[in-house]
């Protein structure tokens, strides 16, 4: 029936809808992550020429980069994503380029080694645009183009000094502005001498041509790491706090590594979305996984049968017939080169005493494997599978799995900007406006791709709008990360914190400081001492209970309008479900109003919302008890208990103060009738005992 064979010109176009089932579904509910936030504010508060000195003293190679991006596309998360799919799919290309150059007798090979580069599942991080496509990924691009031209200029002799020079450039443009690709560098040599091999047998000689084709190359590359070795120690390097360990790892840890390494990128990581399936093989995003899986399993097999680089599928071939020869000249460089690959890009990581865990921000330093990664599984399909057919099903199974994969981490991403838009939208609600000078202390807030630093961006551009250098207004701290560093030495009154933030610097006081809790399930909440959080808190960790008594809401203006939230880069505020009349009671109970609160619980209520998180009843109940309402005070202190027991020790300080408050009970009841209410609720919840 389909006996037209699609041509070679439909590659691209296969590679872009590939990349765009794999990072372009779920782009509009996307956002920004991780150093995105910061990234965006300079680009937007201080301009892009900012990054030039944002980035002296980190990767300086790296401004350049960034300065003409955000010049270019408007601080808009999805045109970022947009930028990513793109950026990505040319890395697919660039990759398919680099690796044609090397084997162009193996074009079935070649094109399926670039394929799976191109939905590598090990790399997880494509979602964090704004920092990854402008560190890492532009660089990338030109290092692999880089590796293509160095091998046309051996296989075109009469541009050999064209593609020399531009590849060298590239060279430069992919090593310096990052230390991501250093180890990948001998890389291009192993391919000098795959291609040298094709024409010359005896190994000195080889080894003599390789040198002479790649010596400008490894010019360069001891340039780069001669500069690398001089800033790292020039003390102008101001990274994360990491640096390279002065000793040398034992024999153990190092093998111990290279299994890691191995096992993780040449094997596992091709496989995991199965193994996170079955944690979760119930839940929609699974389940949406696996069905793109296997639907892309087989529009891969109609297009890879029906392509002319391909062998078609008209009978199986029989075991060992074939082109068995030329595939292991194929098979066996890749392999080896893939392993060479697969060890040299975790170098830089493993000498900064970094661990490569998958599903996390430190599955970023796959990218300097997965070259490596993807022409190791492709070699090894093409070595064991012999039969044309099985190995073309082989490729277009672990595609598909790849493809399955990035779309289950785009889900993770997809999750992860909801709540972070949940959490600046309930923070503009509890805090309308907050004094200048002002840290945000918590022990963490739970969610997967943002730190106190990431934080600290939105928060200064919803509250600080006229931001004016080198000072920065506000800051979120995370005690479990700062407490005892240079940010903030110990947690005691006025103790001085300052939070470098490239250019500008946040310069405060644990006495000007607000806490705030961010339960998993739950709302945002403000640690208030004049409600006696220490105690209803008490039973919670130390990093979080010990924050009440440093916790100043008076900090926070509660007669300002309600921040509205620029979109973009922030989405449109939410419907009003349980948080937003939560919040609002808290604002209300800062002033004390509580028939303001009152009235907002009635009205919850009457919509059908009631909180996860028991401990958001108190100020409804407190509300309900101070203007009369009793009966449902009672009513939701029995719930709120029978929910949660570790509520008591609130509920107990809620009634102690109403019970001290006798003109507060007796709005419905006579004095000694109301005292007799709250002692009696005190004795029911055992306060005291």
């Amino acid at each position: 029936m389909f006996k037209k064979q699609f041509s070679a010109k439909t590659i691209p176009l296969v590679f872009f809808l590939a990349a765009f089932v794999s990072y372009g579904l779920l782009i509009p509910w996307t956002g920004f992550y991780w150093d995105d936030w910061p990234f965006a504010w300079i680009a937007r508060f201080l301009g892009p020429a900012a990054f030039i000195p944002a980035f002296r003293g980190f990767r300086p190679f790296l401004g350049p980069i960034f300065f003409v991006t955000t010049s270019l596309i408007p601080l808009n998360p999805t045109l970022w994503q947009i930028f990513a799919l793109i950026i990505r799919f040319i890395a697919g290309l660039s990759a398919w380029f680099a690796l044609n150059q090397v084997w162009p007798n193996h074009k079935q090979q070649t094109l399926a080694a670039a394929f799976l580069m191109l939905v590598f599942p090990g790399y997880s991080q494509t979602w964090v645009a704004l920092t990854h496509i402008n560190q890492e990924w532009i660089p990338f691009i030109f290092y692999l183009l880089s590796i293509g031209l160095s091998i046309r200029a051996i296989r075109d002799p009469d541009k050999s000094l064209l593609n020399t020079i531009l590849a060298l450039i590239f060279l430069v443009i992919g090593l310096f502005p990052t230390e991501y690709f250093f180890g990948m560098e001998p890389l291009r040599f192993l391919f000098i001498w795959t291609v040298i091999t094709e024409t010359t047998r005896e190994f000195w000689p080889r080894l003599i041509q390789t040198l002479k084709r790649g010596w400008p190359y490894l010019l360069i590359w001891l340039a780069d790491a001669a500069w690398l070795a001089y800033y790292y120690r020039s003390g102008a390097y101001i990274s994360y706090g990491i640096a390279a360990s002065q000793q040398l790892p034992s024999i153990k840890d190092a093998l111990f590594a290279v299994g890691d390494v191995l096992w993780k990128t040449g094997f596992y990581t091709w496989f995991q979305i199965l193994a996170l399936s079955f944690h979760s093989i119930r839940a929609p995003a699974t389940l949406a996984s696996l069905a793109l899986i296997i639907t892309c399993f087989g529009l891969l097999i109609f297009y890879f049968s029906k392509l002319e680089t391909f062998p078609s599928l008209p009978t199986p071939l029989p075991l060992g017939e074939g082109t068995r020869g030329e595939g292991i000249t194929f098979a066996i460089p890749a392999i080896l080169i893939g392993l060479a690959g697969i060890l040299l890009g975790r170098v830089p990581s493993f000498a900064a005493g970094l661990p490569l865990t998958l599903q996390s921000s430190y599955d970023r330093f796959m990218i300097s494997m997965m070259l490596g990664g993807s022409l190791f599984v492709a070699g090894l399909v093409e070595l064991l599978i012999k039969n044309e057919r099985a190995k073309l099903f082989a490729f277009a199974f672990l595609i598909a799995l790849g493809i399955g994969q990035q779309f289950f981490n785009a889900n993770i991403f997809r999750r992860d900007w909801q709540r972070q838009q949940d959490i600046y939208q309930q923070l503009a609600w509890r805090i309308p406006a907050l004094e200048p000078g002002t840290a945000i202390l918590t022990d963490f807030v739970p969610i997967d791709y943002e730190t106190d630093l990431s934080f600290t961006a939105p928060i200064n551009w919803i509250y600080a709008p006229d931001v004016k250098p080198p000072d920065l207004p506000y800051a979120m701290i995370y005690i479990n990360k700062r407490l005892g560093g240079a940010t903030l030495s110990d947690l005691k009154p006025d103790t001085v914190i300052q939070l470098p933030y490239r250019t500008l610097t946040f310069r405060g006081n644990t006495s000007q400081s607000i806490a705030i809790y961010v339960p998993q399930n739950g709302c945002l909440r403000v640690f208030d001492p004049a409600f006696n959080d220490s105690e209803t808190y008490g039973r919670f960790p130390d990093s979080l209970s010990s924050l009440v008594p440093f916790s100043d809401p008076s900090r926070i203006i509660t007669s300002a309008p309600e921040p509205s939230l620029p979109n973009p880069p922030f989405t449109s505020e939410s419907n009003h479900t349980w948080c937003y009349f939560y919040e609002k009671a808290e604002l209300a109970r800062q002033s004390r109003d509580w028939n303001q609160i009152a009235r907002l619980g009635k009205e919850a209520k009457q919509q059908g919302f009631s909180p996860q998180d028991p401990f958001e009843w108190l100020p409804f109940i407190e509300a309900y008890a101070r203007t009369g309402d009793l009966n449902s005070a009672k009513q939701l202190t029995q719930t709120a208990w029978d929910q949660q027991p570790r509520i008591r020790a609130g509920l107990c300080q809620l009634w102690e103060r109403v019970q001290a408050d006798s003109a507060a009970l007796s709005v419905s009841k006579g004095p000694n009738e109301a005292r007799s209410f709250a002692s009696n609720l005190l004795n029911i919840l055992g306060c005291g005992q």
